[in-house]
Order: C-alpha cells, then structure tokens, then sequence
C-alpha cells in the first residue's frame, strides 16, 4: 500500500464525517426536507460517501510535510 492510499483512507473517515454532517442539517433544520427525510437521510449517506473518496485522495498528499517545503530549512540549534 502506498503512504499517499494509507492517509487518504485515515483522511476520509473525517472527511466522510464532516461532508455526513453537512448534509443532514439541512434536512433535519428545514420543515420541506424533514418531510421527506426517510428517503433524503440515505442518500445523503451514500452522497458523503461519494464525495468524501476523491476529497481525501486530493487531501492525502498535503499532509505530508515535505510537499508543503518551499525551501531549505536550516538547522536550528538550541544552546
């Protein structure tokens, strides 16, 4: 397995969570969509499941620390 598979799949649990969470509130906070809600809540799970795959893969390589390297660092020491 790849470093970049190994932290997209760590980052999509989260990023599955919060895209879960941005789509029920709408559904449960607005009267016309809470109506409806046993077939608006399942879509919603399968919708931040689609969605979260491709957000961790393009999130996975920006956490590693040296993409984000600009330039040499020097190395500091402390007396």
């Amino acid at each position: 397995m790849s470093t970049r598979f190994q932290i997209a799949a760590l980052v999509f649990m989260m990023t599955n969570a919060v895209a879960f969470g941005i789509g029920i509130v709408p559904i449960l906070m607005i009267p016309a969509f809470a109506n409806h809600a046993f077939e608006a809540i399942p879509a919603v799970v399968l919708a931040s499941f689609v969605i979260s795959v491709p957000l961790s893969w393009f999130i996975a390589p920006r956490l590693r620390a040296r993409y984000w390297r600009t330039q040499p660092q020097k190395a500091s020491r402390h007396p």
